[in-house]
């Protein structure tokens, strides 16, 4: 399908990855993981042609068509969900364009005589045949199934995407990515904007795919349930297994150990053979034997190990004075924007070093109620800070706040005060900013290396609770299991805005539901909640077919009768209609190919576009029949 060799490529002549060969076949769902800067989301636009090489060769089949997930989602303004969704037929939709263009000139022509009228018709002929073989009668319906399928509503569909949040543009751009029949998927943090229950459905698509997807995704559990094959990204060099993530893991340290031992016996070797070379010299008769020793030695192929980047960050959240007993209580509170309600009727109590995950679909008001309990929204009702308590806030797009034009330094100087700023560099060491790094720009840091500055920056100031929305988005596994254990280590009160369910286990002991513009609270952690939801989901599906068992059971001999005589009539009107349709197509097809074949002996009949016109006029009219027919069948 597709392969890759020797491929380099290098930045400011250094290395980001050297001479590395790998190939890409259909069923491969592979997880592409690597520190942050390790050059993932680079190779993500090397395979999709985006991005030129330095070096190296890319290989790929004819036709193949790739599509490719990016980590920022630009739309054009102006575009409803379903026009944006359109997107994926390009192709059919500027045969639209050129039929449309065709049908306005039939209808102003009256040349029908002329060359030009006859190559109009013979255009005709040949587009509709392309639109047909391209699903153009298909697509529109082909589009709301899949973006139903993705949780929109019909009502959804006139709506502008710049009213959607992150995660349902991500849906928008997944279905235009279904929709296009893609050989090759390249996904590039498609959980960051996603809620557990989209995931849990990616997850379920991504399963069943039947060509190749390369996933970047530092989302443990994600990689774990969908991928077969794992390709690390680590100092320049690829290591590729089939395995998934946390087997992968498994098998490289076996492998490394191996490594080890291997050196570690050969070394010992190497040692042996050269005290008998030393020795053997000394002796005439043995100077033969020294010198095949010494010819053995310079053959030996050396046991290298594979190199390991452990380079982590060191975090650390102090708590600050200690605050009463309960930190934050809500009564009756709730929000909206303009006419759409988030959620209303919403009261809690939050009590001194609680550990709280708020989950739920996007949209439901999750990083909303953490905006107001920091004060930066408005709100009906009352929400209350206990005493003493003081606030660490790191906001969804808390790296947006850093300023691009100053240096790493200067954001954290200017931020310290006169207590911590001589630990500055010490702090930015920490959080792995050393040497040069800290003279780098902010706007030309990757997104993970942002966070980490964000993460640097907000330990400056003392809190004693901590919210955070979604903390995990751009970090890779190993700054996400250093940042868990910190929080672990937290003695504050900690409230998690999430949907990593890796980072949420063993963190959160009691879940805040965002469901149905209500907050409810759920004690226990996310495996609970889950198995929770899992429950709820078949007892509401239990639910609808007792009451449809229980309706039809309701229904009386007479409504019975009734709906078997309505929907009788109505199939036998379909039957005449269809049947009449069938008849006029084959009529309209003949009058094509003999158009097409004999123009002048056809147009010279009288009456012929008169005819032919009649018939493609009644044909749309029984089209309309039909669809009313249908209509009134699925009602019904």
């Amino acid at each position: 399908m597709l392969h890759i060799h020797n491929l380099s490529i290098s930045f400011g002549g250094e290395y980001l990855f050297k001479e590395i060969s790998f190939k890409l076949s259909a069923g491969n769902r592979v997880g592409l993981i690597g520190k942050n800067g390790a050059g993932k989301s680079t190779m993500l636009k090397i395979i999709s042609g985006e991005m030129p090489l330095d070096q190296g060769q890319i290989a790929k089949d004819k036709e193949i068509n790739i599509g490719f997930l990016k980590q920022d989602i630009d739309f054009e303004e102006g575009r409803t969900v379903l026009e944006e969704a359109y997107q994926a037929f390009e192709a059919i939709k500027g045969i639209e364009a050129k039929l449309e263009h065709i049908n306005q000139q039939l209808v102003e022509r009256t040349d029908y005589e002329s060359e030009g009228y006859n190559q109009l018709m013979i255009d005709l002929n040949d587009y509709q045949q392309q639109y047909e073989i391209l699903g153009g009668y298909n697509y529109q319906g082909d589009t709301e199934k899949v973006l139903k399928g993705l949780g929109f509503t019909t009502e959804d569909f006139d709506k502008q995407t710049n009213t959607f949040s992150g995660g349902w543009r991500m849906r928008i751009e997944l279905a235009k990515l279904l929709l296009q029949s893609n050989d090759i998927l390249l996904l590039d943090e498609p959980t960051n904007h996603l809620d557990i229950e989209s995931i849990l459905w990616l997850e379920s698509f991504l399963q069943n795919f039947a060509g190749c997807v390369v996933i970047v995704s530092h989302d443990k559990m994600f990689l774990d349930n969908v991928t077969n094959r794992t390709i690390e990204l680590s100092l320049g060099q690829i290591y590729d297994y089939n395995k998934p993530y946390s087997k992968f893991k498994v098998l490289r340290q076996e492998l490394r150990e191996q490594q080890l031992a291997a050196q570690k016996n050969q070394q010992k070797e190497i040692e042996q053979t050269e005290k008998l070379i030393s020795k053997f010299r000394a002796k005439a008769n043995k100077a033969s034997m020294a010198q095949s020793l010494i010819k053995k030695l310079e053959k030996t192929e050396v046991i290298e190990v594979d190199e390991e980047d452990n380079q982590v960050m060191n975090v650390k959240f102090n708590s600050s004075k200690n605050p009463g007993k309960v930190v934050i209580e809500a009564e009756d509170l709730s929000k909206s924007f303009a006419e759409d309600l988030v959620f209303k009727d919403v009261e809690f109590l939050i009590e001194r070093n609680s550990k709280i995950a708020f989950v739920g679909q996007n949209g439901q008001g999750k990083s909303t109620l953490a905006k107001i309990i920091v004060g930066e929204l408005e709100h009906g009702g009352h929400i209350k800070l206990g005493h003493n308590v003081e606030i660490g806030y790191f906001a969804q797009n808390q790296a947006e706040y850093l300023d691009g034009d100053k240096t790493v330094l200067d954001t954290m100087i200017d931020a310290a005060n006169e207590s911590n700023r001589s630990r500055v560099r010490d702090i930015l060491g920490s959080f792995l900013f050393r040497g040069d790094d800290v003279t780098k720009f902010v706007k030309v840091l990757s997104g993970g290396e942002r966070n980490r500055l964000a993460l640097a920056k907000m330990s400056l100031s003392p809190f004693n609770v901590l919210i955070m929305d979604e903390p995990t988005n751009h970090l890779d596994i190993q700054s996400k299991n250093v940042l868990k254990a910190a929080l672990n280590n937290f003695e504050g009160t900690l409230i998690l805005v999430s949907h990593d369910r890796d980072f949420l286990q063993g963190l959160a002991d009691s879940i805040f539901e965002f469901r149905n513009h209500k907050v409810k609270e759920f004690l226990g952690d996310i495996n609970d909640y889950l198995k929770y939801r899992e429950l709820e989901s078949m007892r509401e599906v239990e639910k609808k077919d007792k009451k449809q068992k229980e309706n039809k059971a309701s229904s009386t001999a007479k409504n019975d009768y009734e709906y078997q005589k309505k929907q009788k009539s109505l199939q036998n009107k379909l039957s005449n209609v269809e049947s009449e349709i069938s008849k006029l197509e084959k009529e309209i097809k003949s009058l094509d190919k003999k158009l097409a074949e004999q123009y002048e002996e056809s147009v010279g009949k009288d009456n012929f576009f008169d005819n032919y016109n009649k018939k493609k006029q009644k044909l749309d009219k029984l089209m309309e029949s039909w669809e009313e027919l249908q209509l009134k069948i699925e009602t019904l």
